[in-house]
């Protein structure tokens, strides 16, 4: 039995296939972590979402960026980005069971077996494991009923506010948490979050940190996390493994044993985006 953790497919559904093949997954006795954004600029975002759909009991999944952005759609009924590959899943005739579905998955993984959390873009700083899990739930309850779902979906947008703070309340307070949870790349000393900035470490402003440098959480547990392509999977703190390797861009989609952190690549068949 093994459980590997899954960086962002965004479409890559043949790429997906190819490295399921590589591990030599088995349903049978191994797991799936997917670190969100399943579904976006590749080519095949509803063979991804059919694929994990159908065959869910093997799959534990955390929401990204970009599966809140097709849940906004769907139930706000705003426009699509040309640039993504939805309207195929929109126009689906199983269109609503996808989204009722992915509406109910969670934003916050954890095993403590395996002594891994996994969200789709890390912890904040100032939050440790246990606020990391509560905050995940408060979105997840309201993801989960489909009113307060679409009352969160119209407001959902927006940088601010950009500082944790326990007095938070109401829809700023969820914004705060999607924003962490999906968005988060750099962050300032005093824990303010940037959005501005998706270059690796290094060619930021001086001002600003990698979230896990000033996060705490990995004295904690372990953290695995996607969205951050230009990480090329690598996050220079202990116990802090980026798994995003930009497989829309033309890189590599990749595959982290959580037992023995061993890493498993399949190359791009090209690039999509």
């Amino acid at each position: 039995m093994a459980t590997y953790a899954i960086g962002d497919i965004q479409g890559c559904y043949d790429e997906f296939r190819l490295l399921l093949k590589k591990i030599q997954f088995n349903p049978a006795s191994d797991r799936i972590w997917l670190a969100g954004d399943l579904i976006s600029r590749g080519p095949k975002s509803l063979e991804v979402l059919n694929y994990v759909h159908q065959h869910q009991d093997q799959f534990e999944i955390v929401l990204g960026n970009h599966d809140l952005h097709l849940l906004a759609v769907y139930y706000t009924n705003s426009k699509l980005n040309k640039k993504d590959d939805l309207k195929r899943i929109l126009d689906a005739d199983n269109c609503k069971a996808l989204m009722d579905w992915l509406r109910q998955q969670p934003m916050a993984v954890y095993d403590k077996s395996l002594n891994f959390l996994m969200t789709h873009a890390g912890a904040p700083p100032g939050w440790d494991l246990k606020q990391t899990l509560a905050c995940a739930y408060e979105l997840e309850e309201t993801l989960a009923d489909k009113e307060s779902a679409t009352e969160f979906f119209k407001h959902m947008y927006g940088n601010k506010p950009n500082r944790w703070k326990k007095s938070l309340k109401g829809l700023e307070r969820l914004r705060f948490i999607t924003n962490a949870l999906t968005r988060m790349r750099f962050c300032h000393a005093d824990g303010t979050l940037d959005f501005k900035s998706k270059s690796p470490p290094g060619k930021q402003d001086k001002d600003l940190y990698p979230w896990y440098e000033i996060s705490k959480i990995q004295s904690e547990t372990r953290v695995v996390f996607g969205h951050w392509a230009a990480l090329q999977g690598k996050a220079k703190e202990k116990n802090i493994y980026a798994i995003d390797t930009g497989c829309v861009w033309g890189n590599k989609l990749t595959a982290l044993r959580l037992e023995d952190q061993q890493r498993f690549s399949v190359n791009a068949i090209k690039q999509w985006a």
